[in-house]
């Protein structure tokens, strides 16, 4: 018996109506009770449809609607590999809370299993898991991988650039997410903004930091064009990953690191082994953390479950921000207060330096390639606007308020 379609429904409805309104008897012998011809034909019609949703295939002229019910049911199971330590706080925890809300959201149609640094891949392989498959999914910062395309770095941070609402709004409405997804197409990868932990501090050192004669010859860990800057200014830049950090400082294999912040740093220890904890963040304005998805599984997904991935990193990018503003205080005044650890503030020549510095690195970038050139300008014309608008409002607004806390 083939299945119900609503043309074999229409036809059914007209026989029935006309059936009624030849025949009024027929209605008036239901049961001895007075029901009006339409409410009779609703209740076949009601019966007609239920019968239709069992049979085994539902058909249409064009099998649309049997391929909608087919994509609504279907599942997915899917890996999501990481940079980070598992279990770090605000990091690797961000990542868990989306691989958490996909699957909520999807009623468990799009379940994933996240891997920390080291587990599945090494966090310096994530890009190239995902790119090829392996993992369908990613969390990492994009500067990690210049090696791929220079032009990436700035889609983790910019020395001296934009701060985290500067970005989240370049990125969503100034054209730059469309850039970076153009930068990541040939890599079969789909970037989303996935996390952000605000201005970063400026890094842990075993000395005090006077001037810029006390940068010359420090190996630190440094990444991104941040760490391009740190060498102009005579530094040793070093990449390493997270779960490297406190061996390689506490070994001597460097003699400072910057990390993210006071909620992250304290997690990790770094207290434990260096003294000066150093500000502000020059190199780190804020830090974009990405969910990279492999293109094709992408496209493999319905338009609901491609919808629910969006949605689920848009909420996980301000979700984490607000995470770390909560807690960077609290971890700050513990680690000042209970381990001893020195807050000092960059001498003026050093920011000087590296301002300096900053700019040219930019420069130099943007002639790499004509994309580079165009996701440069994009982002300092976004820059020199937004930055206008934020001396009159953000700016103006905390001189005001920093005055009223003084008096």
């Amino acid at each position: 018996m083939r299945a119900c379609s609503v043309a074999d429904l229409t036809r059914l409805a007209d026989g029935l109506t006309q059936i009624c309104v030849d025949n009024e008897m027929l209605l008036a012998s239901c049961g001895g009770i007075n029901v009006h011809r339409r409410s009779l034909v609703g209740v076949i019609l009601a019966t007609l449809l239920v019968a239709c949703a069992e049979s085994p295939t539902t058909s249409s002229s064009d099998g649309t609607a049997s391929q909608r019910q087919l994509a609504s049911s279907e599942t997915f199971e899917w890996k999501l590999v990481m940079s980070w330590p598992k279990n770090l706080p605000g990091l690797a925890t961000s990542a868990e809370r989306l691989a958490q809300n996909i699957a909520a959201m999807s009623n468990d149609r799009l379940t994933i299993k996240v891997y920390g640094a080291g587990e599945y891949v090494p966090a310096f392989q994530v890009f190239d898991a995902v790119s090829s498959g392996t993992a369908e999914m990613g969390h990492s910062a994009a500067y990690y991988w210049r090696g791929k395309a220079p032009i990436l770095a700035v889609f983790g941070t910019v020395p001296y650039g934009m701060t985290v609402q500067e970005t989240n709004s370049w990125l969503h409405y100034g054209g730059g997410l469309e850039l970076w997804r153009e930068v990541y197409a040939p890599f079969n990868l789909i970037p989303f903004p996935a996390g952000n932990s605000g201005v970063q501090m400026a890094g842990w050192f075993n000395r005090e930091i006077n001037s810029l004669a006390d940068i010359q010859g420090l190996k630190m860990r440094i990444p991104g064009l941040g760490g391009d800057v740190f060498q102009r200014a005579g530094g040793v830049a070093v990449q390493l990953p997270g779960n490297e950090l406190f061996t390689s400082l506490q070994t001597g294999v460097i003699d400072a690191t910057e990390w993210v912040g006071p909620y992250n740093d304290l997690a990790f220890g770094l207290h434990d082994i260096a003294t000066y904890y150093y500000y502000p963040g020059w190199q780190e304005p804020n830090a974009v953390l990405e969910l990279m998805v492999n293109q094709s599984a992408y496209d493999s997904l319905p338009p609901d479950l491609q919808k629910i991935v969006e949605v689920a990193a848009r909420a996980s990018n301000q979700d984490t921000l607000d995470e770390f503003t909560a807690r960077n205080m609290a971890s700050l005044n513990t680690m000042m207060a209970e381990h001893g650890v020195q807050l000092r503030r960059l001498p003026a020549d050093v920011l000087s330096a590296y301002r300096t510095y900053a700019k040219e690195v930019l420069d130099e970038l943007a002639a790499e390639d004509e994309l580079s050139a165009r996701v440069v300008d994009s982002y300092r014309d976004f820059q020199s606007t937004v930055s206008q608008w934020h001396a009159i409002a953000e700016e103006a607004y905390f001189d005001i308020r920093r005055v009223n806390d003084e008096s």
